[in-house]
């Protein structure tokens, strides 16, 4: 994983935070200054959270357990998806599913109908329904994917979610909060930091600044599965060699009787 520098989250643009009369007070805590009555954030203070969060990523996917990528809005979206499918991870990118957490036995039915209707109709298994029978089941099962998509792989409850932004993706966090599931978080100046547990205060609107701190924790979670992956790397059972028995040569005359 590179290393991240405070040039680097300066060239991101990650130090500008909102409007100053827009700010929650709670994150002054990481409000450098005020400059043209907009917040600057300190980038110090980004490059440690974004650094520890990192760490925790990679520990959380090194044991095994999944970490979701959640960015829906405009500017996350793309962003998002990149990172995500480009290291394999889950990803929400059109809305987040409620209950996706706390209710997650439903959940996970959803998924495995999905999957199964996926299959079957690749497999052929459609065929014995009318056309329009088919028509429909493939409508319904092509709008419920774009929701789902991201997220087929799970198959049990995430060891956390990474959110771009707090506010606009509250029904998650709230989730996380409730279940238990720790949340990283971009949290810019109008947003209350105590509703995370891995705060990394940043621009959450800027394309660039997403695309800095996501990339950066992608790689994290890309080496924690390789080293998840290398652990459990299934090693073939070496076959055991037969030794063949020679047969003992009796050279004693054979006795008539």
């Amino acid at each position: 994983m590179d290393t991240i520098t405070l040039q680097t989250l300066l060239e991101a643009g990650c130090h500008f935070g909102h409007k100053a009369e827009r700010w929650n007070p709670k994150a002054g805590q990481f409000i450098y200054t005020k400059k043209d009555g907009i917040h600057i954030i300190d980038l110090a203070k980004t490059k440690a959270g974004l650094e520890a969060a990192a760490a925790f990523i990679k520990e959380t996917v090194s044991s095994g357990r999944e970490v979701i990528f959640v960015g829906t809005k405009r500017q996350a979206a793309g962003v998002v998806k990149e990172e995500a499918t480009g290291v394999g991870a889950p990803y929400f990118v059109e809305r987040w599913i409620g209950g996706f957490l706390t209710n997650w036995d439903q959940i996970k039915k959803n998924i495995q109908k999905i999957i199964s209707m996926d299959a079957d109709r690749a497999s052929g298994a459609w065929k014995k329904f009318p056309k329009h029978e088919q028509v429909k089941m493939g409508r319904y099962l092509d709008r419920i994917k774009i929701y789902y998509a991201g997220v087929l792989s799970i198959k049990d409850i995430p060891g956390a979610l990474v959110v771009v932004d707090i506010k606009k993706e509250e029904p998650a966090v709230r989730e996380g909060k409730r279940r238990g599931v720790p949340v990283v978080g971009i949290v810019d100046t109008n947003a209350d930091p105590t509703m995370v547990d891995w705060v990394i205060p940043a621009n959450d609107d800027a394309v660039g600044s997403i695309q800095c701190i996501i990339h950066y924790l992608a790689a994290s979670y890309k080496e924690g599965k390789a080293v998840w992956e290398k652990a459990n790397k299934e090693v073939a059972p070496a076959t055991p060699k037969v030794e063949e028995k020679k047969e003992e040569v009796d050279n004693k005359p054979k006795i008539r009787k």
